[in-house]
């Protein structure tokens, strides 16, 4: 009796033992785990700041690129403005020459 006794308390506290050894495991296993995840997160952080630093870079050359672009096109367009400016002095200068000219012959 005393033996039946031992066994089912000894049955029922290793049972017990058992599943308390396998919580604690599974709570090692979990803060492990989370650690690795940890550092992956940390290394995806570190990689979206770099990305971040680059996609700014391309940015603002390409805003200087297209600034640059702006600018040259309004200096064309001056030019252009100013040649159509002189060509039409001279198409004016060209008809009163050639209207002092048609008044003479009459």
């Amino acid at each position: 009796m005393v033996e039946s006794n031992v066994f089912a308390v000894y049955g029922e506290y290793g049972a017990v033992g058992i599943i308390v050894v396998m919580f604690i495991m599974m709570i090692i296993n979990l803060i492990k785990s989370q650690k690795l995840q940890n550092e992956d997160l940390d290394s995806i952080r570190q990689s979206i700041a770099k990305s971040e630093t680059r996609m700014g870079n391309v940015e603002s050359i390409i805003l200087k690129m297209l600034d640059r672009w702006n600018r040259s096109d309004e200096t064309s367009s001056r030019h252009r403005e100013d040649i159509i400016k002189e060509l039409n002095d001279v198409t004016d200068d060209l008809s009163y020459l050639k209207g002092r000219i048609n008044g003479k012959e009459l």
